[in-house]
Formats: structure tokens, C-alpha cells, sequence
């Protein structure tokens, strides 16, 4: 009899084991949020889900992210919801390869950071002209948002700046050391990278409005942005409150993912809000009355919503 029962329990074990949902979480840069929060997520979804592994993975940001979410492969991934719009509809970076999306869950609001230093000159969107800018990494949502705003604000993406292609930890050495003026960042707050250069001695930080385009780019490229403010208390040195441009970030997913998988994993983030709060602030904004369809241009994932009619939240 005991035999049997080790035979047994030997069997069950073995069958877990080839049952584990290994998972990988895109995320972005070492510098901003997306990579923390990701960690975080990673870290939550092995320990509290059983038979899941999860890793968390450095990508270029939204942009890669989507790419590897339309591969089929299971991956959970940070995204901006501009950029999952041009995914979904094969429009901008994603022209002939539409990407089959779900949304998992609305995480916070990504602020348009225009970050440059006082002795530039810089203080508007005009007084970009002729400047050395980074318009953001390849394979990040940023380039995207930075290209549609200083198209709102009249300038040439190609002709009226010298342009570079960085990361925002890149953009801040890049600043440091004089090769450039200015650059673009979308994110969270605080976001590290800013915080750094913030901190920097001998450097006073300036942040450029960015609220007067938001009409604009709306107009143009659906209700997708909307007005904000970073707090002047958000990063060291700043004169006053920054009114920007934002965004909302989104967690996606592929439309193959199956519904129980998509439902352990809404399930985890919202259980465990104070572990992952512990590895990133933003995680404070991811709410249960935030999980609205006008939010997100891409429709939930059907285990997502699962979890939502269970907790009465209505997402229409």
C-alpha cells in the first residue's frame, strides 16, 4: 500500500511539473519603470501562483514587447496604448503585421517627460529647432509619442532637430556629458533615470510643457492622450509643476493565451498589491476602478474579465 502511494504521489508530482506555465514578462529599459514593475510581477507570479515560472526580460520597450507578444509565445507585456492601438490595427511600426491583443490589466498613466537642463535655453516645444534631441530607444513607445508631438507642436521630426535614438538611462549620460540638449522620455514617477540626472551636481533640470498638443494629436490619432501635471516635488530642482502629456499603460497579452492563465495571473496582481507596490510606487495607481474599456484601446482578455464580474467591477 505504501508503495503504491509513493507510485502515486510520485505520478501527481511529475504531472505538475509538466503542467508549469513558464512565462516571460516584457518590460523596457533598466532605467525606467517598466522594469522594476516587471521584476516585481515576475517575482509575484512564481511565488503565489502555483506551477507558474516567470522571469522578467529587458526589451527596448513597447514596441519589442509587442513584436514578442505577437511571436504566440507566452509572454505578459508592458505597453503603451498607442502604441497596442498601432499593434492591433497593423498601423505605424506595425504596418502588415497586426498583432492579435488582448489586455490584461490598465496599470497607471505614462507622463511625457521633455527634459533638458537650464543652460540650453530650452524652456518650450518651438525651442527644440536646431537642437541635438533623443526622441527615444528604438523599440519604445516613446519614439512613437515623442514623433506625434513634436509633429502637434509644428516641428520636423527629420529636419528641425538633430535627432538621436536613446534609452533614457543613454539620454542622461548623453546630457551629462554635453552631446545633447534635450530628450524624450515617457514614463512613470519617479522614474529613476530623471531622478539621477536631477540629482546630478552642477546640473539644474528643466522640464518643457507638453499640454498645449495634446488637441492635436488627438485629432489626429484617436482619444488616445490627455493633460496632466509631474508635481514639482516629483524630481530635485524643478521651478514648478510640469503640465504634460500622458498616456495610459497597459498589460497585454496574445489572444491565444489561455482564459485560466489570464485569469491567475489579474487574479495575482491584484491579490499581492502590496508586495508589488514594495518593488515600485506606480503600482499603487493599478486599481480595480481603473479597469475600464474607454482606457484601453484594446478589448480584455476573456479570463481578465472573469476575475472582474468576480469583484463587481464593471469594465463598459
Amino acid at each position: 500500500m505504501k508503495l503504491l502511494k509513493i507510485i502515486a504521489l510520485s505520478l501527481s508530482l511529475l504531472w505538475a511539473s509538466a503542467q508549469a506555465q513558464n512565462i516571460s514578462i516584457a518590460t523596457g529599459g533598466t532605467g525606467g519603470v517598466y522594469y522594476p514593475m516587471g521584476g516585481g510581477l515576475a517575482s509575484v507570479l512564481s511565488s503565489k501562483v502555483p506551477g507558474m515560472s516567470a522571469t522578467a526580460e529587458v526589451t527596448g520597450g513597447s514596441i519589442d514587447n509587442l513584436n514578442l507578444i505577437g511571436t504566440g509565445k507566452p509572454y505578459v507585456g508592458f505597453s503603451m496604448a498607442d502604441a497596442a492601438k498601432d499593434a492591433q490595427v497593423g498601423d505605424g511600426k506595425f504596418t502588415g503585421k497586426k498583432v492579435d491583443l488582448r489586455t490584461l490589466v490598465v496599470l497607471y498613466p505614462n507622463l511625457m517627460h521633455v527634459v533638458t537642463v537650464d543652460s540650453t535655453g530650452i524652456k518650450s516645444m518651438k525651442d527644440l529647432k536646431g537642437k541635438r534631441v533623443s526622441t527615444g530607444a528604438p523599440g519604445s513607445a516613446t519614439e512613437v509619442m515623442a514623433f506625434r508631438l513634436l509633429e502637434a507642436a509644428g516641428l520636423d521630426k527629420d529636419k528641425d532637430v538633430k535627432r538621436e535614438r536613446l534609452s533614457v538611462a543613454e539620454s542622461v549620460n548623453a546630457v551629462k556629458d554635453r552631446k545633447i540638449d534635450a530628450f524624450f522620455w515617457v514614463g512613470g514617477l519617479p522614474t529613476a533615470a530623471v531622478t539621477d540626472l536631477a540629482n546630478s551636481p552642477g546640473m539644474k533640470i528643466v522640464m518643457v510643457d507638453t499640454t498645449e498638443e495634446v488637441p492635436a494629436m488627438n485629432k489626429k490619432y484617436g482619444n488616445l492622450y490627455f493633460p496632466t501635471v509631474i508635481p514639482k516635488a516629483t524630481y530635485s530642482g524643478m521651478a514648478k509643476d510640469n503640465k504634460v502629456a500622458a498616456v495610459a499603460n497597459i498589460l497585454v497579452v496574445n489572444a491565444n493565451m489561455p482564459d485560466d492563465q489570464a485569469y491567475k495571473i489579474t487574479k495575482a496582481i491584484f491579490d499581492n498589491k502590496l508586495d508589488l507596490v514594495r518593488t515600485h510606487q506606480e503600482y499603487m495607481n493599478v486599481t480595480l476602478e481603473g479597469q475600464k474599456a474607454k482606457s484601453t484601446p484594446v478589448d480584455f482578455h476573456p479570463g481578465a474579465l472573469k476575475y472582474f464580474k468576480e469583484k463587481n467591477v464593471k469594465v463598459n
